[in-house]
């Protein structure tokens, strides 16, 4: 009984694994294709798009004070010159990204 445990304990441990494994492929994958060309691979801006529209640095101390929520909204509605993602991205997704832009830090 206690090895059937054992078991079934290491089985969701995995499978938890693997899908947070996955998530954050994903949300690399979509940094890349929808963000990177302008906050840059580091989260920096420091590409001739983002010097043009003068992209935040996600290092910045002004984007570290923002909560969760406050990049979830501006990645869904946009903000200045950064356009809208509400009908691009899922919720889910911009959670993920806003995770793998934290990252970045």
């Amino acid at each position: 009984m206690k090895a059937l445990l054992i078991r079934v304990v290491l089985t969701a441990t995995l499978l938890t694994l693997s899908i947070a494994g996955a998530c954050a492929e994903d949300a690399a994958a979509l940094y890349k294709s929808k963000c990177q060309a302008c906050h840059g691979p580091d989260g920096k801006g420091d590409t001739a798009a983002g010097k043009k529209v003068r992209v935040k640095d996600f290092h910045s101390p002004e984007v570290a004070k923002l909560s969760d929520d406050e990049l979830f909204d501006i990645t869904k509605k946009g903000k200045g010159k950064m356009p809208a993602y509400d009908k691009k991205l899922t919720d889910d997704q911009i959670k993920d990204l806003i995770k793998y832009i934290q990252s970045l830090k």
